[in-house]
């Protein structure tokens, strides 16, 4: 299961022992839930991936201890055990039922790779295979796992390699699961904040999608278009004060959708609840003015997409819905995904917080952009950009961009 676009160079580092299942454990019985409004568009993305990578030994010790941590906070988070499903009348849903898989785990090792090389690698090279499922679409939770977790034994160390399908939960909800799991293998015997599973509560319009996967689903598209470079920019706590001095005097209020929808929903709901939110300039207008400019213009977008603005959204995709692939943000588009409030370094397995947490190859394009808590924490962020070679080039030689402080 390991990513299926590495180069045999790099594939040949990677050797798979064994895969497995993980269930829930105790009976859950069937439980259905539908997907909503806040969902559904993400079901032509591909699945999330998340690399974390920690120095430790006793690598079988370790892989005992996740599977029966997993056990025991799957009993809670049991959507991410199940399937995607349809209804009778072809509305999509996630599906849970005690005959089902469950959450796949993969073990492996890559005795020539280390932490090191993990933790100054710019891109995505040196670890697409520590991660599963590379090119697959969301879609397919039809008939695969919903999770899939590769632990990969390091020369000096473990990496976690997950993937997550887009279509059941967002990164608040995935850094939710990922800290309550850590949280059961350091020693409690539950979860300390349960998962809202409710999601119609926040919206029940029942939408019949008609989508089918592509003759190829796997890889599909996603090794066409520009030659992209990644770069990894890490901003210290004092460049970012200075950043915000300079053009974010005023920063906006809190952004998160689970506060901003009528009625507003706890931090726990588990699922989507997150809209992207546009604005546009032109090129010219925004290299002649100061960067307060293009802040303010990002700002002025957050503060209107309040409830009412949210509602209106769903209205009108409901009424025509869309479903759109990763890559079709447009040309010249900067796009931001996760967020550096995540607080990924608390992620303790009990074994010590990860040396680094990446994102993997899936769902990056021309502007794409990672936004993570820096490990050296704070108000510290590290910065993933994805960017046609030769415009990150210029980047890089950008002093404005690139702060010395």
């Amino acid at each position: 299961m390991a990513g299926d676009s590495g180069k045999k160079e790099e594939m040949s580092k990677v050797k798979i022992i064994s895969t497995s299942h993980v269930k829930p454990g105790k009976m859950i019985g069937r439980k259905e839930c539908q997907l909503v409004t806040f969902d559904l568009p993400y079901l032509a993305f591909y699945y999330n991936q998340k690399l974390l990578f920690y120095k430790c030994g006793e690598f079988e010790a370790k892989v005992e201890k996740l599977k029966d941590g997993l056990r025991v906070v799957l009993e809670e988070f049991y959507q991410i055990a199940g399937k995607l499903g349809k209804d009778e009348d072809g509305v999509f849903r996630v599906e849970y039922d005690d005959d089902m898989d469950g959450v796949e785990v993969v073990e492996a090792t890559a005795m020539e790779i280390g932490i090191e090389e993990l933790a100054t690698e710019d891109g995505t090279a040196s670890f697409k295979d520590l991660i599963p499922y590379t090119g697959v679409l969301n879609l397919e939770g039809l008939h695969r796992p919903l999770l899939s977790v590769q632990v990969t034994k390091l020369k000096d160390g473990v990496a976690m390699g997950c993937a997550f399908n887009h279509a059941i939960l967002d990164g608040t909800s995935t850094w939710h699961f990922m800290s309550s799991w850590a949280q059961i293998c350091s020693g409690s015997n539950s979860v300390s904040v349960s998962p809202f599973l409710e999601r119609t509560k926040v919206r029940n319009t029942r939408v019949k999608l008609d989508l089918s996967l592509p003759p190829n689903p796997v890889n599909g598209d996603a090794n066409q278009g520009p030659q992209l470079r990644e770069k990894l920019f890490r901003f210290s706590e004092a460049a970012i004060d200075k950043i915000k001095s300079k053009v974010n005097s005023t920063p906006p209020s809190d952004s998160y959708c689970r506060k901003r929808v009528d009625p507003p929903m706890p931090e726990s709901y588990f699922g989507n609840l997150i809209h992207a939110i546009f604005t546009v300039t032109a090129a010219g207008l925004l290299l002649a003015s100061p960067p307060q400019f293009g802040a303010s213009l990002v700002q002025k977008a957050i503060e209107a997409h309040n409830a009412k603005a949210i509602e209106e959204r769903n209205k009108e995709w409901e009424a025509a819905p869309k479903i759109f692939e990763y890559k079709d943000a447009g040309v010249n588009c900067v796009a931001v995904g996760s967020s550096p409030r995540f607080k990924v370094y608390d992620v303790d397995f009990g074994w010590g917080k990860p040396e680094g947490v990446r994102s993997g190859s899936n769902n990056r394009f021309d502007g794409m952009v990672y936004l993570y808590q820096g490990k050296s924490g704070g108000r510290s962020i590290d910065v993933e950009i994805a960017l046609e070679a030769g415009a990150l080039e210029k980047l890089q030689k950008d002093k404005a961009f690139v702060l010395e402080v």
